[in-house]
């Protein structure tokens, strides 16, 4: 089973997330802020990370630049999710180094299709 590490604080959006997720035959781990989501990724290397850019205690961003940093959770695709729908946003979170950015509310379809071209790209945690 494909197993997702979702970073979000909020709790209306995890909640839809990972119930969204795990009728998609997901694994889903919740970590609710940045510094949660680093120990995580670090204990359970998921196959692709859904990191929320606006978060407390290490935002987002910082935790991305951390977890492609670290040698284990280097290679692990991470899509940044943000309600910030501005170009700089978006280019902000790739240089941070996620593999890809979506916006909220969540457009389910598109985000399962950014998921599915992570996931197929070959890159994993192993």
């Amino acid at each position: 089973m494909t197993h997702i590490l979702l970073v979000e604080d909020n709790e209306m959006n995890w909640d839809v997330l990972r119930t969204w997720l795990m009728r998609r035959g997901f694994e889903v781990t919740l970590a609710t802020d940045g510094e949660q989501g680093l120990v995580k990724a670090q204990e359970q290397h998921p196959d692709l990370i859904l990191m929320d850019m606006s978060l407390p205690i290490i935002d987002g961003w910082e935790a991305t630049r951390r977890l492609k940093k670290a040698a284990n959770t280097a290679a692990i695709p991470i899509i940044g999710l943000s309600a910030h729908a501005m170009n700089n946003d978006r280019d902000k979170a790739l240089s941070a180094g996620c593999n890809d950015y979506d916006t909220k509310p969540v457009d389910f379809k598109r985000l399962l299709g950014k998921i599915q071209r992570q996931l197929s790209a070959g890159v994993t945690s192993e």
